[in-house]
């Protein structure tokens, strides 16, 4: 492959990226239960009744949850077959935090859920749950017999 051909195919993809508008970033999150309960842990509401994310120009991409902002340009939860991914037009991120500390937050949260939940079908009871100043988060739990 030549390099005009590599710089041709490099070019039509940053068009298709450019032209749709939509950044779709990758995470580590696999349930859809367990994120719904991350994202209402951190008070971020969403909506699964709008399964479309609204983004510029009226371009809409498909998406199983959905956050509502207040410029009408939404970001969504999409399930690519292995996980689920942020899908939203970066030019128009308006929330509190960074796109990297929102996803952050959410993250450790995520983790956090994921934890509880397991120790707790495994029989596990927590006895400390404790939030540093940092934002780590310690928890210990025991099992009983």
């Amino acid at each position: 492959m030549s390099y005009n051909s590599k710089c041709k195919k490099n070019i039509n993809f940053l068009i298709i990226i450019i032209m749709s508008h939509f950044t779709k970033i990758k995470t580590k999150l696999f349930d859809l239960d367990l994120l719904k309960r991350s994202l209402k842990d951190l008070t971020i509401d969403w909506s699964e009744e709008s399964k479309l994310v609204q983004g510029y120009k009226g371009k809409t991409y498909s998406s199983e949850l959905v956050i509502k902002q207040d410029n009408n340009y939404d970001i969504g939860f999409h399930w690519n077959g292995k996980e689920y991914e942020l899908v939203t037009d970066l030019m128009f991120w308006n929330q509190k935090y960074s796109v990297n500390k929102f996803l952050n937050q959410l993250n450790q949260r995520y983790a956090y859920n994921a934890i509880l939940q397991s120790c707790e079908l495994e029989g596990f009871t927590f006895t400390e749950n404790k939030v540093s100043d940092n934002g780590s988060i310690r928890l210990v739990a025991k099992k009983f017999a």
